[in-house]
């Protein structure tokens, strides 16, 4: 299980007019590809390797494991990641904010999904009550300290925690979750649940797509267009998870009734 502890330098202290608050930091980070430069995002410090290769992974940029760390300058919020790519990017610049990732998109129409359909449930139903349960068993440090962070959390079938990351995007949460299970070998995800802890976007159930997770469960409600590309790709969708209930919008075969 990953640690409970907020990731270093992750949060820092502001003071104002009323005392001081403990605040979560929100830095940019460059991600390099055999040293040329690829990407840049606003994250939350920490565990930024695995946000450098679960970013990637979710692109279609690599399909496994590979080295990243810092540059042989040490340089400030880079990472440096060893390639080749499996493809060339898009002619556009990735820069993506802590809010959306796709806004840093330079068209809708590149949006795409680089993964095959999700296979056909072949477990027993899941329960309710233990998808509506998942976002109490998020262990979220920095957010009780600052109220400012996301979290993804991933769990097996029973529901036990293998892994949670906090950010203030919560793309970038979902993102260091899928780097730490690609550097364990666990994609794709098949037999693992995804849960976040805020509304449930577009990109997030692409990113769960791409790292073959069947279930996505999400504290707050889905858009549109997160649930027309969950019905696509067959991922079971499930949002307003709170107070022993849960919404369960597509693929509703993996969940038992009511």
């Amino acid at each position: 299980m990953s640690s409970v502890s907020a990731a270093p330098g992750s949060l820092t202290t502001v003071v104002h007019d009323g005392g001081r608050d403990t605040v979560a930091v929100e830095e940019p980070l460059e991600i390099r590809v055999d040293g040329e430069p690829l990407a840049v995002t606003m994250r939350t410090p920490g565990h930024d390797e695995e946000l450098a290769l679960g970013f990637l992974y979710g692109e279609g940029l690599i399909d496994g494991p590979r080295a990243a760390g810092l540059t042989d300058d040490l340089a400030n919020n880079t990472i440096l990641v060893s390639g080749p790519l499996n493809r060339r990017p898009a002619a556009r610049s990735f820069y993506t904010s802590s809010s959306c990732g796709v806004c840093g998109k330079g068209a809708i129409e590149e949006v795409t999904v680089n993964c095959a359909m999700l296979p056909p449930w072949s477990s027993e139903p899941l329960e309710r009550a233990l998808l509506a349960d998942l976002p109490n068993r998020l262990v979220q440090p920095g957010f009780t300290r600052t109220g400012a962070l996301h979290a993804t959390g991933l769990f097996d079938l029973s529901g036990r925690l293998l892994c949670v990351r906090e950010d203030v995007g919560r793309h970038n949460a979902m993102d260091k979750v899928i780097g730490w299970a690609l550097g364990r070998g666990l994609l794709p995800l098949a037999g693992h649940l995804l849960c976040v802890s805020g509304r449930l976007s577009f990109e997030l159930v692409q990113k769960a797509a791409v790292a073959g997770a069947p279930v996505l469960v999400g504290v707050g409600a889905p858009t549109s267009l997160a649930v027309e590309l969950a019905r696509d790709r067959n991922l079971t969708l499930c949002g307003f998870a709170r107070n022993g209930h849960v919404n369960v919008y597509t693929a509703t075969e993996r969940v038992g009734q009511a």
